[in-house]
């Protein structure tokens, strides 16, 4: 439970992030979730043995990052967590997939380990620009710009709600843990001691949900999140997300890249 409790409170990290003043933290949420969910389809839409194609689409995240002052071993700590879930799908790609596919340095690299990396590598893309999203939007504006640009009302409320009612299941679990201490310090707890703790934290976090549902329907919740800050859409907004999906569009269907190496070659020639 301390370890559930802990890791709740690295979650609230995202809003202290997103309470930081910044350019980026001032553009509309609306242009921040357009453009990353433009990201998003650019990182899948590549085929499962790419990488360098891959490589320059990571300036989104780091712009995120370094624009808004968020630090990369919160982000690198976020994609720890979420790796094994992803890396375990592809761990069996090198066995299956045998074909040689690239020649580095007269070493034969079969597909499978092309399309290994890169899921690592698109992995890696997609969890640093979801995770820097929310720490330089925060998670009610997000939810809100979701709304706004056609989310269904019902998933945008179960989204905000699900991410509230972590810190009342982590309240509840720091003190059902703090209680258990204090009656026998130092010991260790069963497996059938840990199930019971558990279903007591279910029963407490539901009949916590229920008087907090209560609370809000009596200060009027009708089923839609509202946002304390006003969204204007500004010219800066629109050319925040027309650059993003031009380089976005670049990388992916024109060798931006390629391009301007070559030119920077040719002139420096």
């Amino acid at each position: 439970m301390r370890f559930f409790h802990s890791g709740v409170l690295e979650i609230g990290e995202l809003d202290a992030l997103a309470r930081r003043d910044s350019a980026v933290h001032a553009l509309d949420p609306r242009a921040k979730l357009t453009a990353t969910i433009l990201f998003l389809f650019a990182v899948v839409s590549w085929d499962r043995y790419e990488i360098p194609g891959l490589a320059p689409l990571a300036a989104f995240p780091l712009f995120l990052c370094a624009a808004g002052r968020v630090p990369f071993s919160f982000i690198a700590r976020k994609m720890l967590v979420a790796a094994p879930f992803a890396l375990v799908l592809g761990a069996f790609n090198p066995i299956f997939d045998t074909a040689t596919r690239a020649v580095v340095g007269g070493i034969e690299i079969s597909g499978g380990w092309l399309s290994f990396a890169s899921i690592a590598l698109k992995l890696a893309l997609t969890v640093s620009a979801a995770v820097a999203l929310v720490a330089v939007t925060g998670t009610n504006p997000l939810c809100a710009a979701a709304e706004k640009l056609g989310a269904p009302k019902i998933f945008v409320a179960q989204l905000a709600l699900l991410y509230r009612y972590l810190f009342v299941l982590s309240g509840e679990a720091a003190r059902m843990a703090r209680a258990s201490e204090l009656r026998a310090p130092g010991k260790k707890r069963s497996l059938l001691e840990l199930g019971s703790l558990l279903g007591h934290l279910l029963l407490r976090a539901l009949d916590r949900g229920q008087r907090i549902h209560l609370a809000m329907r009596c200060r009027g919740f009708s089923g839609h999140i509202q946002s304390l800050r006003p969204m204007r859409f500004r010219p800066s907004d629109a050319a925040f997300v027309a650059i993003w999906a031009a380089f976005f569009a670049g990388v992916r269907f024109f060798d931006l890249i390629d391009r301007m190496g070559r030119l920077a070659l040719g002139a420096i020639g």
